[in-house]
């Protein structure tokens, strides 16, 4: 009892203190407070969003680190891009730890800002998806795509900057909600099955899958290969024991907790696994007797230390001479991919917390938010990493109660404490991490609930735009592939509509999604206009500024209606407060 009252009394504290007031906890007397919002509900939602998505460190690692990074490929082994070089994959090992450490760093940097000036219980790290193009599709494996390493990490950067433009006006936030309802929940769809097909390849997961020389896709998790062909034995299919372990203990023990809502299910999971594949004389050792086993060990055994960035800090490539083509597809795709991913994740995100804004479809500090997440891009790109983007395990957060930006300042903390713990993250093996990304894929798949099937206009290009992704092995082909198709489908019976004076259209088409550019809420956000109408305190909100003149001795209300004109839209009106 006297346990609880101390909790209660030193959440009110907190409340009426600069912090409370800051975080607009509830009992801080803001007008806009957050209502439910408490110090240690928040303190233990920033927990739990970190412990639900600490995995990304090693699994960005892992991923990020199959492009070679900046390692040298000598010409007499760029037949096969350095794929049995041995100096080339103790290269690669030290470029794994770099990322676990840049990874750490600007999650902890991001997510720390989000929360401190955006005031959201939303989490920023290097993005899933967003990583797995950046290494499978841009540079490709041991650099075998698009662009270099470092040219790639160029077009992050500038992709930050051209972000930040966007955002001050106003055509980011307009463009995610322009963009078709249908489009927007299957590319959360793409993503997640894109995921779980890199969970079960040898790479990034498990090896339950690889590719075939009769099939393009075919059943592998088998102990040893053939040597000719490179490709798994028949004889030792299914065979491979750390692909047990991860199916079992990373993966069926892992949705067991979930089911029973256990926190920490998925880092239960993967430390489990890695424990398992830790000693050296298991067969499903990580670290065996070979000279890449035993760097590992060596480095496993510093267990605390701060590994700095050698290999990945500010390699950007700026002479572009002769791959300018390819530097900008690469940006472009960035670009509209990393818009409707974090744009949806923070919606949905922001909805979950109870701060959209129903009329307009925003949310609130919404041009922050994007400010941040686009300055995060760009450092992230300095320290090697690929685009930073809003994680859906925020929702583990938000779930637990956390309902301001103080849960995100918790899980900032506690990334940054994560930085100087590289040598365990650096350990985990894929298979550890495998069965988590099949899971956070099954996830994602959940939007596909939500796509309209009714009407095919919507349906069909949600679903070329779901398959489109995990079968090309590229979001970016997936993207394209479903904003094509909607406005060739819908374009043509709108066309047909108008010339046939509208006698000529879809039996159903009274189902379909509308759609219209004409966004509530306009083009500009909200402080940009404030800003143009000569306010000089233009960052605060229109209710703030009538609360402050409320409590100065005036009542104040604002006009927003549409029948008002622009110029005196957000002028105030007063008039003298009667006293009781």
């Amino acid at each position: 009892m006297a346990f609880g009252a101390w909790v209660h009394n030193t959440n009110a504290r907190v409340a009426r203190s600069p912090v409370g007031k800051w975080f607009r906890l509830e009992g801080c007397g803001h007008p806009k407070e957050r209502k439910g919002s408490f110090f240690f509900t928040e303190i233990r939602a920033g927990l739990a969003t970190f412990f639900a998505m600490a995995y990304i460190i090693s699994v960005n690692a892992g991923i990020t680190s199959v492009t070679g990074g900046t390692c040298y490929c000598p010409p007499e082994d760029m037949g096969d891009f350095c794929k049995t070089n041995a100096e080339y994959a103790m290269c690669t090992q030290e470029i794994n730890r770099d990322i676990i450490t840049a990874t750490a760093a600007i999650a902890a940097l991001s997510t720390f800002c989000m929360g401190l000036f955006a005031n959201l219980p939303i989490a920023l790290a290097p993005g899933m998806g967003l990583n797995a193009y950046f290494t499978y599709t841009v540079v490709g494996p041991r650099g075998s795509g698009m662009v270099s390493y470092s040219t790639a990490l160029t077009a992050v950067f500038v992709e930050g900057w051209v972000f930040l433009g966007l955002t001050v006006i106003g055509m980011r936030q307009w463009l995610a909600r322009a963009l078709p309802k249908s489009i927007k929940l299957a590319t959360g769809v793409g993503i997640g099955l894109y995921l779980a097909l890199i969970g079960l390849t040898y790479s990034a997961g498990i090896g339950l899958i690889q590719g075939g020389s009769d099939t393009p896709i075919e059943l592998a998790g088998c102990s040893s290969f053939d040597e000719l062909t490179g490709m798994c034995a028949s004889s030792t299919k299914m065979r491979n024991p750390s692909m047990w372990i991860g199916i079992f203990c990373g993966g069926i023990l892992t949705v067991w907790l979930m089911m029973y809502r256990i926190k920490g299910a998925i880092i239960i999971g993967i430390l489990l696994v890695s424990i398992i594949s830790w000693p050296r004389t298991t067969p499903v050792t990580y670290f065996p007797y070979d000279d890449l086993g035993t760097g590992r060990f060596d480095f496993f055994k510093k267990v605390v230390t701060f590994h700095p960035i050698q290999h990945t800090l500010a390699v950007q490539d700026w002479s572009l001479s002769g791959k300018g083509s390819q530097f900008g597809l690469a940006f472009i795709t960035f670009l509209y991919v990393d818009i409707l991913d974090t744009t949806g994740t923070m919606y949905s995100m922001a909805r979950f917390a109870g701060v959209i804004n129903e009329e307009t479809q925003d949310f609130e500090g919404s041009a922050i938010a994007y400010m941040v997440d686009a300055i995060s891009i760009s450092i992230g790109s300095l320290l090697g990493s690929p685009p930073v983007t809003a994680f859906v395990e925020s929702g583990a957060g938000i779930s637990e109660g956390g309902k301001t930006g103080l849960t995100s300042c918790v899980t900032g903390i506690a990334f940054f404490i994560a930085v100087f713990f590289a040598p365990i993250f650096a350990s985990i093996p894929p298979w550890a991490t495998g069965c988590t990304l099949v899971i956070v894929g099954a996830m994602m798949a959940k939007a596909a609930a939500d796509i309209n099937w009714r009407y095919y206009g919507d349906a069909i290009p949600a679903f070329l735009t779901i398959a489109i992704m995990p079968f090309t092995y590229s979001i970016a082909y997936g993207l394209i592939a479903g904003i094509l198709s909607y406005i060739t489908l819908n374009g043509f019976a709108w066309s047909l509509d108008k010339i046939s004076g509208g006698r000529i259209v879809p039996p159903n088409k009274d189902e379909s999604d509308p759609w219209t550019w004409k966004i509530k809420g306009g083009l500009l956000p909200p402080w940009v206009k404030r800003a143009l109408h000569g306010k000089a305190d233009f960052w605060k909100a229109d209710e703030e500024y009538a609360q402050e003149r409320v409590v100065a001795g005036e009542a104040v209300s604002y006009s927003s209606s549409s029948d008002v004109p622009l110029e005196k839209r957000h002028e105030p009106t007063t008039a003298p407060v009667k006293s009781e």
